[in-house]
């Protein structure tokens, strides 16, 4: 007997689960996809904070380069936005404004997107604003009224002046080598790298300043990561005191907040883990997102620099694995505010622990509009303050007969991490360091970095400190060990 096909009720009540499935196909029409058809995620979700972002980068350095660097419109335009491509569309269309009473600068109309807002504070340099703030909000951001130190430093001799009272290069410096290393750092194959300082110091002295057109020993422009090694230096300031020390936990409670704080396992992170830049936390700036949700918020768009650095996720375990990350740094500057007795302490700290003391009047340590400082990347200063920098590093850490930094501390910042012993030895604290198989430069030379071109060299091994600052863009590329290896051709 041939039996009746069951109809398609009966066949979904005796499977069910396949009832389930089925209906879902023929409900909604799906299908399995080929191989060829298989989805794949290509939407920027975060496009509308990146163009926030990029308006934000506009505004703080078309503010910093009038009001900080005390350059023209055209110059801040063609030089220090180059390297952002719609600082081009910005300028011809003329979509910003400058209010010279204010010093403040606008960038965008409402119409198209948040209008981003920076300006220029007192002791400072520029504060962005967030999109929700608007120029009558510039009276409650930060500022710093801290008095210089005293005396014309025109006349006060060099390091601690400017003053240069040896103009005669020693015996043992070729002056025709020295020219050619300088001629080539300026004179370079691609306009990407565009060098605006160059110094060299011998035994403490200056044998080389060099400018490009537009720039004097005077204008300040932006550190760039070379803050790292400035924050690094306060910092240790503070563990030879005994208010910070490196292999205990950085000590303060992580975000979200948790119902119990002494389980969350980002507690291990040590200030050793931090500035070794091997936390184990999740990479954000890293991640392609620096400019969208990283620490590009705090930078160009008015967020918290604190609060942003700890939100992140442990994914790793602390010590194990170098990951360069701009938050990892801001953790460390946190764990210093805590260190310091209040507000205003940490405010001054900067000037009177190290600035002052060795000179460096014409650096501006800059804030977040809540007043934490930013010393991952956003420092303005000149050639010759960081001369003075790389100078108490080659003097060991003394100044004028002074010990500011100890022996010890400058011993942990050009050791290198141990997250690094595998892939080249190339990174202490917060410094830089010859890589394992460069053999044309000396071993003990340390350097900072930052983008854009910015290097403090130091090599202890030659009396020797070189200072070069830039304002390359595109691919970049300047190689800070070459400069040293050609500068040394002059070093008898």
């Amino acid at each position: 007997m041939i039996r009746p096909l069951p109809t398609l009720g009966r066949l979904l009540c005796r499977h069910s689960g396949f009832a389930t499935r089925l209906f879902s196909l023929l409900a909604f029409g799906v299908v399995a996809p080929n191989a060829a058809a298989q989805q794949q995620d290509t939407f920027d979700y975060w496009q509308p904070q990146r163009e926030m972002i990029a308006r934000g980068q506009q505004a703080i350095f078309l503010c910093n380069g009038l009001f900080t660097s005390n350059r023209d419109v055209e110059q801040v335009f063609a030089e220090e936005l180059a390297f952002l491509p719609a600082s081009k569309e910005t300028f011809k269309n003329g979509d910003f404004t400058i209010d010279w009473e204010l010093q403040a600068v606008e960038i965008g109309a409402e119409e198209t997107g948040p209008v981003m807002r920076a300006a220029f504070r007192r002791g400072i340099g520029c504060v962005s604003l967030p999109p929700d703030q608007t120029l009558q909000d510039i009276a409650e951001l930060p500022e710093l009224n801290l008095a210089g130190p005293l005396g014309d430093p025109e006349q006060i001799a060099w390091p601690d002046g400017e003053r240069l009272s040896n103009t005669s290069l020693s015996a043992n410096i070729d002056e025709s080598k020295l020219a050619a290393a300088s001629d080539w750092a300026f004179e370079r194959p691609t306009p990407e790298q565009k060098t605006v300082s160059l110094l060299v110091l011998h035994k403490g002295e200056i044998v080389h300043e060099r400018y490009a057109q537009g720039f004097t020993k005077e204008t300040r422009t932006r550190t760039w990561s070379t803050a790292k090694s400035i924050a690094v230096t306060l910092i240790g300031m503070l563990v030879d005191q005994g208010k910070m020390a490196l292999d205990e936990p950085l000590g303060f409670d992580w975000l979200p907040p948790v119902s119990a704080p002494e389980d969350d396992p980002r507690s291990a992170i040590t200030l050793r883990h931090v500035l070794n830049m091997s936390s184990g936390l999740e990479s954000i700036d890293n991640g392609g997102l620096e400019y969208a949700t990283g620490s590009g918020l705090s930078y160009w768009a008015g967020a918290s620099s604190i609060d942003g650095a700890r939100s992140r996720a442990l994914i790793r375990t602390p010590g194990k694995r170098f990951d360069y990350e701009n938050y990892d740094t801001l953790l460390a500057v946190y764990a210093m505010k805590l260190a310091l007795a209040d507000t205003a302490e940490y405010a001054e700290f900067p000037r009177r622990a190290l600035l002052d003391r060795i000179g460096m009047r014409n650096t501006l340590v800059s804030t977040d509009r809540f007043g934490d400082f930013i010393l991952s990347s956003q420092v303005y200063t000149n050639a010759r303050d960081l001369a003075r920098f790389g100078l108490l590093y080659l003097n060991e850490g003394e100044w004028g007969g002074e010990r500011l930094l100890s022996e010890e501390w400058i011993d942990f910042v050009r050791t290198p991490a141990p997250s690094t012993r595998e892939i080249g030895s190339m990174y202490g604290g917060q410094w830089w360091l010859v890589p394992d198989g460069r053999t044309d430069v000396p071993k003990d030379a340390y350097s900072t970095a930052g983008n854009r071109g910015q290097f403090v060299i130091v090599v202890p091994s030659h009396d020797l400190v070189i200072v070069r600052r830039g304002l390359d863009y595109g691919r970049q590329g300047f190689d800070r060990w070459d400069l040293t290896r050609e500068v040394l051709k002059a070093i008898n």
